[in-house]
């Protein structure tokens, strides 16, 4: 029934007999009337259906309401004799009708029609799935001998005769569903099959259950079901059947007993059936041993011998794994003899080690497949990543499937090695690093000394200001004491952190070469074993076929993604690019290694250690989809397991760091609207809200993006939202107004600030009301040129300016700006790891003052919502991120109206 347009509209076509009656499905493209009798499945999959239209969403209700009923027994002749009607029904049966009236009632049908609707469908559905007295069932075959498919719902009306319920002894549970038992029988086992038994189950009790037949054959005071249960238990016996059509069977027997599966169907049972079966709420139960005890189980070594100390480069490109792997039974590999004997059996039961055993289809095939290729023989050989997964997690997926894997001794070796990283003894200071590192930079760069020496990659998640540069400078200088440097180590970064890492490298490591590949003039001529600084635009263009690609030319010894939050997605020219580069390995470093969802760490670690995660589908399915549903808790806490060993993440507040910096406090100033604000904002969300709730999906989305981004910059300041550059400032704006307050104060006192907004517009009307007062301001953002940020950088830090204005997207990574005590985000933005970052520019390594942070909310508004979305999302950040305000626009229209409606209790006395 795939062609019925479910997301169309739905029209109830009632005709007399009620069991005539059909359902129209109105669509974009084209219209389908169905009799009800072929309407019934499609109704009730509609439940499934998101986005069906409220009108099949009330017929399907409708629907699965009346089989719930008709499988209760509440059914009854018509007076004529000639059909069937829902009936009796009981208070509780009423109340159901009535609810569910009022909540599928929409546009056009009042709750009034959808009850006269619902009850009109519930007779309808009574009389189709219950034949009128006296209609006997047709024929399975004809006179011609030609096999007519009867429906499971003819055969039920047949066989059930309904009658007026009589009173039933209190207690006895009538609603039923299905389980089937599977019966293994020396005789039916050594023919390839098996014996199905269904049972059924009390709905409100699962551990009260009874054989089917039990319900033909016995009275209700011996089954302990209430009469009507035999009823029920045929609907669901229809409805298994519908979805594993050899059920059938069960239903053309007079009493549904037993079946026989011969090795066809079992093997059908097995490869499809047990998950269709499954979809519907149908349980199969299989006698203990009989089946699920034959599993993969592998293991994986290095190939080959190997030369110097037994963890140098194990993982490095051209290393090779070699995979050998067996079935296992109750943890022991099956022989030689054995694997021969499952590959060669011609049905899904076999007899292993004196027991009969089912095997899934699945694994007989690969069984065949081990099998033809030699037995002694290795499977295969797999490459670096896959053997690195194997060993850390226990498991390989080959073949769509997944395996047990146990490490060679070897690899087992490493692996503690690599688990163990973070937590062993620090290596010494290397011999020419200019400086003394602190406890936890000694560690770090430990850590990634043991990765980067077996071949592997990692990411330094430090949070902003603590380090990250020197600690890469130390590992460069490490692997060149050791011997272990093979070329020169290449920088990609922004282009505003250059001469932080020149500086650095000069500084902290004297003597070793330092250039920059950017601009017109540069050159690789003449590369030693140094530094190479690039920027990601720089790396992108060389990269191009175009443009004859040096660096992807150089064999590189370490690449360095610093900021590689730029690289978060995987499908961009920049990420894409920068995976061409050869190297020995790569080191990721970012404060932020998740700002809006974990798709943004594979892409991440997959560039540091290709492989390692799988692939993004697969992440996605295993690992970020139940992560950020949150649903359990469990699939979190065994990622950070699987990605600690790649991913070293310290924070300011970790016990041992936070000794080393100074205070910081953070406080929230709450300020009202101005009238004029008020009259905006309430105008835009009244005028916007009518175009929302009226436009189609892919043009709501850039309607709800408009207004979020509307109303914030109206929160800001009248002149940024009405685009006035030269307008009046004075006036308009609280915000302004308190910003005023708290500049005068902090200048007094001798202090320097960071302005932060997340619009270039209000930074340049902040730069012009500053002015005018006699401020002093430095301003950067995005066009501002290398040359010029490094000079601004200076001249703040040597106390030129107290006021520097920064874009948070251009501003808020890689600066060090020590010289403020003082941080002001004048919007908020929605990712509070983004804030804390731009935040790391004042309150990092080398400030020796307190810092203050200081947010600009507007009461009664979206960014006070925002206010309390960041600290709920704060809490769980580092399981998971949401995605802003891409997913502010999945919201309902209600959900959005009210996230987005001014609340004007506590508003300034004015507005």
């Amino acid at each position: 029934m795939s062609f019925v347009p479910l997301q169309g509209q739905a029209t109830w076509v009632p005709q007399q007999p009620a069991r005539l009656s059909e359902v129209e499905f109105s669509g974009p493209r084209r219209t389908v009337r169905m009799p009800l009798k072929g309407a019934i499945p499609v109704l009730t999959r509609a439940v499934r259906v998101e986005d069906a239209h409220p009108s099949v969403g009330l017929l399907s209700g409708a629907t699965l309401l009346a089989m719930r009923l008709v499988a209760a027994g509440r059914v009854r002749r018509t007076e004529a004799g000639d059909a069937w009607r829902i009936g009796p029904l009981q208070p509780d049966d009423d109340d159901r009708v009535r609810a569910l009236a009022g909540s599928r009632a929409h546009a056009g049908t009042t709750v009034d029609d959808a009850e006269q609707l619902i009850r009109e469908l519930l007779d309808a559905v009574a009389d189709t799935m219950v034949k009128p007295p006296g209609t006997a069932l047709p024929p399975a075959e004809d006179t011609t001998g030609t096999t007519r498919r009867v429906h499971w719902s003819e055969r039920l009306a047949a066989r059930e005769a309904p009658v007026e319920p009589e009173p039933e002894p209190d207690g006895l549970p009538d609603r039923v569903r299905i389980a089937l038992r599977v019966e293994a029988p020396e005789e039916v086992l050594a023919g390839g099959g098996v014996v199905v038994v269904p049972q059924a189950h009390d709905l409100d009790d699962e551990t009260v259950f009874v054989d089917v037949a039990r319900l033909w054959h016995e009275a209700p005071e011996t089954h302990g079901f209430s009469a009507r249960a035999r009823l029920s238990a045929s609907v669901a016996l229809g409805e298994a059947a519908e979805a594993w059509e050899p059920l059938g069977r069960l239903l053309r027997e007079r009493v549904p007993e037993q079946m026989v599966l011969d090795a066809e169907e079992l093997t059908g049972l097995l490869d499809h059936g047990l998950e269709a079966l499954d979809a519907v709420g149908v349980d199969v139960f299989w006698p203990r041993g009989l089946r699920g005890e034959l599993v993969p189980q592998g293991r994986v070594e290095v190939s080959g011998p190997r030369e110097g100390p037994l963890h140098e480069g194990l993982f490095s490109p051209d290393s090779l794994f070699g995979f050998d792997w067996r079935l296992a039974m109750a943890g022991q590999q099956l022989s030689d003899e054995e694997m021969v004997a499952l590959a060669e059996a011609t049905t899904p039961v076999i007899r292993l080690r004196d027991n009969w055993v089912v095997i899934d289809p699945r694994v007989a095939r690969r069984a065949r497949k081990r099998v033809k290729a030699g037995l002694d023989q290795a499977d295969r050989v797999i490459a670096p990543a896959a053997a690195l997964q194997a060993a850390l997690t226990g498991t390989l997926y080959l073949d769509g499937g997944a395996m047990q894997v146990h490490p060679g001794a070897t690899l087992e070796q490493v692996r503690r090695r690599i688990v163990d990283a973070a937590t062993v003894s620090p290596l010494p200071d290397p011999p020419g690093l200019q400086a003394t590192l602190r406890d936890y930079q000694r560690h770090g760069v430990t850590w990634l000394a043991e990765l980067t020496g077996a071949g592997l990659g990692a990411c330094l998640a430090d949070d902003m200001g603590l380090g990250k540069t020197v600690t890469l400078i130390a590992l460069h200088l490490h692997r060149r004491a050791r011997g272990l440097l093979v070329g020169p180590t290449l920088v990609v970064c922004p282009a505003s952190l250059m001469g932080n890492w020149e500086t650095e490298v000069r500084r902290f490591a004297p003597g070793v070469d330092v250039r920059r590949f950017h601009g017109s003039s540069r050159s690789l001529a003449d590369l030693g074993e140094g530094f190479v600084l690039t920027t990601y635009g720089t790396m992108r263009a060389d990269t191009t076929a175009e443009s004859g690609g040096d660096l992807a030319a150089v064999s590189w010894d370490l690449v360095v993604a610093d900021e590689a939050q730029h690289i978060k997605n995987a499908r961009s020219t920049t990420a894409k690019n920068l995976r061409t580069l050869r190297s020995r390995c790569r080191v990721a470093l970012t404060g932020t290694p998740v700002e809006n969802d974990l798709t943004e760490l594979w892409a991440i670690l997959d560039w540091a250690t290709p492989g390692l995660l799988g692939s993004r589908n697969a992440f996605r399915k295993v690992w970020a989809a139940p992560i950020e549903s949150g649903v359990d808790p469990s699939v979190a806490r065994r990622f950070a397991q699987l990605v600690e060993p790649f991913l070293l993440r310290r924070r300011k507040t970790d016990p041992g760091i936070a000794p080393e910096l100074p205070a910081k406090t953070e406080t929230d100033h709450v300020v009202g609207l101005t009238r004029e604000q008020v009259v905006l904002y309430e105008t835009l969300v009244r005028e916007s809200m009518r175009r929302i709730e009226e436009a189609d999906e892919d043009t709501r989305r850039g309607l709800v993006l408009a207004l979020l981004t509307g109303l914030k910059q109206i929160c800001n300041h009248p002149a940024h939202y009405l685009r006035q550059p030269g307008g009046r400032l004075r006036g308009r704006s609280r915000k302004l107004e308190l910003l005023d307050e708290l500049l005068a104060t902090i200048l007094a006192e001798g202090g320097q600030v960071l302005l932060f907004t997340q619009y270039v517009e209000m930074a340049r009307l902040l730069e012009r009301h500053l002015a005018a007062a006699g401020t002093p301001t430095l301003f950067l953002h995005g066009g501002t040129p290398v040359a010029a940020r490094e000079r601004m950088v200076r001249d703040f830090q040597d106390g030129q300016a107290p006021v520097f204005l920064l874009s948070l997207k251009a501003g808020g990574t890689g600066l060090n700006l020590t010289r403020a005590d003082h941080v002001v985000h004048v919007d908020r933005w929605w990712n509070p790891a983004v804030e804390d970052q731009a935040t790391d520019r004042a309150h990092r390594i080398g400030q020796t003052r307190p810092v203050q942070v200081h947010r600009l909310v507007t009461e009664g508004t979206i960014e006070e919502r925002i206010a309390e979305l960041l600290q709920r999302k704060r809490s769980l950040a580092d399981a998971v991120l949401g995605r802003g305000e891409a997913a502010l626009t999945e919201l309902s229209d209600a959900e959005l109206r009210d996230l987005v409606a001014l609340r004007r209790t506590g508003q300034h006395p004015d507005a």
